[in-house]
């Protein structure tokens, strides 16, 4: 690799790993390496020109306006307590057998996943609301944790995902960059909802091992996960079923099916999705001005930190190509001994391991745009890789001693857990996520055969 290149690199995932903010540590960097190289003769200036245009092109893509008002939607059913209720409502469902509130607690992830897909406030969530009963009830802590921290994380994969919108719009231009390096000039596209339709099976593949591991585990360890004997009280009622299940489900089915029967792009259905969150919050008279203003607060931030990352990392990525970075890379991934297997362990390994260190909107920026055209060129399906992708980040999640889910669940656990039960109760679900991309890449069509069967792609 170019060493102008490397060392831009190395550079930033220092800074980042020094605690500096992300978009600044990719703009100002990729600066300080673009002045060196005017001045040394080894960086051409006119790479900077095209920066405005990508400003603008950033400013300009509507596919990326869904992020803001899916947060929006995110944050809004949060303040709504629409897991408290269904926390409430399927652990008494569920209650009386062995292993049900950690099934309860799975699917109320999955379900909140489909509803919010911010990872962070799932996981305090369900920590604050469900690891409490849980352990109360006799669960043993690092089958709590585990299962806690696992669900926490399908937001990560489970449509509509935040992370899905921004991988979509960096795969598709990492698609067309693949076609024209070979040849293709008229290049085919791959959009945000050809994601969200081939996550959809992965995802409820996941849950489905989630819930098999837990029923396997009360068979051969009963004393992890007791029966709880509910009162008379504690049984709901098919009224209270539906009061807590219909309106996220109502609205889930509103978001991703416009989305997946191609009534309105991701953009339209978000801005459906922010609407339905702000009527659910008014049903359940959980909408005051003060929570509104703290939503809305709450969107800003976020969108804005999304939105200056990537301007930082298209800045990164813009000088780590005028140094020859993406030549070097595709060098690197072509003559790997093991060609197109090679290749992609190699990225996925890189991309777990960074992982530890990096937020998936720093690695979905800066990673991805560097690497994805290379393998895409070799003749990997988009759709495949970008699933593939997002499924290793949520991995990367739940791995000790660095996984974001697990800072937030330890930073609202009650001291009588300790970070070593977490980081047991974590392990089986990585190798369960693990396993999951083993099957995947073994059988691809779990995540193409939507998307052809939909769009016909």
């Amino acid at each position: 690799m170019e060493w102008g290149a490397l060392l831009l690199f190395v550079s930033v995932v220092v800074l980042l790993l020094a605690g500096f903010p992300v978009a600044f540590s990719l703009s100002g960097t990729a600066l300080i390496f673009a002045f060196i190289g005017v001045l040394s003769g080894d960086f051409e200036i006119a790479f900077l020109s095209a920066l405005p245009s990508r400003i603008f092109g950033i400013m300009n893509n509507e596919t990326l306006v869904a992020v803001p008002l899916f947060v929006f939607m995110g944050v809004t059913l949060e303040r709504a307590r629409i897991a408290e209720d269904l926390l409430k409502t399927l652990s008494s469902l569920f209650g009386s057998l062995r292993s049900g509130i950690g099934i309860s607690v799975t699917l109320i992830g999955m379900l909140l996943a489909a509803s919010t897909g911010i990872v962070g406030a799932t996981v305090v969530t369900m920590g604050l609301l469900a690891l409490p009963t849980m352990l109360n009830r006799g669960y043993s802590a690092e089958v709590a944790t585990g299962t806690i921290c696992a669900s926490g994380t399908l937001g990560q994969i489970i449509p509509p995902s935040i992370i899905l919108v921004m991988l979509g719009d960096v795969m598709s231009s990492a698609y067309q960059q693949a076609q024209i390096m070979n040849g293709i000039f008229a290049p085919k596209t791959v959009s945000v909802g050809d994601l969200f339709a081939g996550a959809l099976l992965p995802g409820l593949l996941l849950v489905s091992l989630y819930i098999a591991y837990l029923l396997v585990t009360a068979w051969l360890r009963p004393s992890a996960m007791p029966v709880y004997a509910r009162s008379n009280d504690q049984i709901v009622s098919v009224s209270q079923l539906l009061n807590a299940l219909l309106p996220p489900l109502i609205l889930i089915f509103a978001v991703l099916g416009s989305i997946l029967s191609g009534f309105a792009t991701p953009t339209e259905a978000a801005g459906v999705g922010a609407m339905g969150a702000l009527l659910i919050a008014m049903q359940r008279r959980a909408l005051t001005i003060e929570r509104l203003k703290a939503v809305m607060q709450s969107t800003l931030r976020i969108s804005s930190m999304v939105f200056l990352i990537l301007i930082g990392a298209s800045l990164f990525s813009l000088i780590f190509r005028g140094y020859g970075g993406d030549d070097s890379v595709r060098m690197i991934l072509e003559t790997l001994p093991g060609g197109i297997f090679a290749a992609v362990f190699l990225v996925m390994l890189v991309m777990f391991l960074l992982g530890f260190v990096l937020d998936f909107i720093e690695i979905t920026f800066v990673v991805v745009p560097i690497v994805a055209p290379v393998l895409l060129t070799m003749g990997l399906d988009p759709v495949w890789l970008g699933i593939m992708i997002a499924i290793n980040l949520q991995t990367s999640f739940l791995t000790p001693p660095f996984g974001f889910a697990l800072f937030y669940l330890r930073g609202v656990a009650p001291a009588t857990v300790t970070t070593g039960q977490i980081y047991r109760g974590v392990m089986p679900f990585v190798g369960i996520q693990l396993l999951a991309l083993l099957i995947l890449a073994a059988f691809p069509d779990l995540i193409t055969w939507l998307p052809k069967m939909l769009y016909g792609q």
